[in-house]
């Protein structure tokens, strides 16, 4: 914890040029979070208090700006930009396929999820017929 919180208060960058993608990713998606979670405290303080504009304005401005530099600096710790920068790394060397295959690999899942959803309903038309059948189902 003691690390967490000396980290929060560096200005630095940890290997600037390495993994830029992954960490700005992540940073976006965890901005994301801290700006909906202060969205929607601004929602419940303007609810609760509405003679006041700090509830509403101030708290969540505080929330959203300690948030976005608590997300900022997490992106910055060496040990997880260590991990971005390996996941980068991983995700370079990942052969994409062309959109033919992707097109023909996609074809195939929908045909197989629909061709499972078939089978699955007749079963449960023929187990409903032979329940009724037996009586143990109205």
């Amino acid at each position: 914890m003691g690390a967490f919180v000396q980290e929060l208060f560096r200005f630095d960058l940890y290997k600037r040029s390495q993994g830029r993608i992954a960490r700005q990713v992540t940073f976006a998606a965890l901005a994301l979070i801290v700006v909906l979670g202060s969205w929607c405290l601004s929602d419940y303080y303007g609810s609760k208090l509405d003679s006041t504009n700090i509830g509403r304005y101030l708290i969540p401005g505080l929330v959203l700006l300690g948030g976005l530099w608590a997300s900022f600096r997490v992106v910055q710790m060496p040990s997880f930009a260590d991990f971005l920068i390996s996941v980068e790394a991983e995700m370079n060397k990942v052969s994409w396929p062309s959109w033919s295959e992707l097109i023909r690999a996609s074809i195939v899942v929908i045909i197989l999820i629909f061709l499972l959803a078939a089978i699955l309903f007749f079963y449960d038309v023929a187990w409903s017929f032979l329940l009724k059948a037996v009586g143990l189902k109205k």
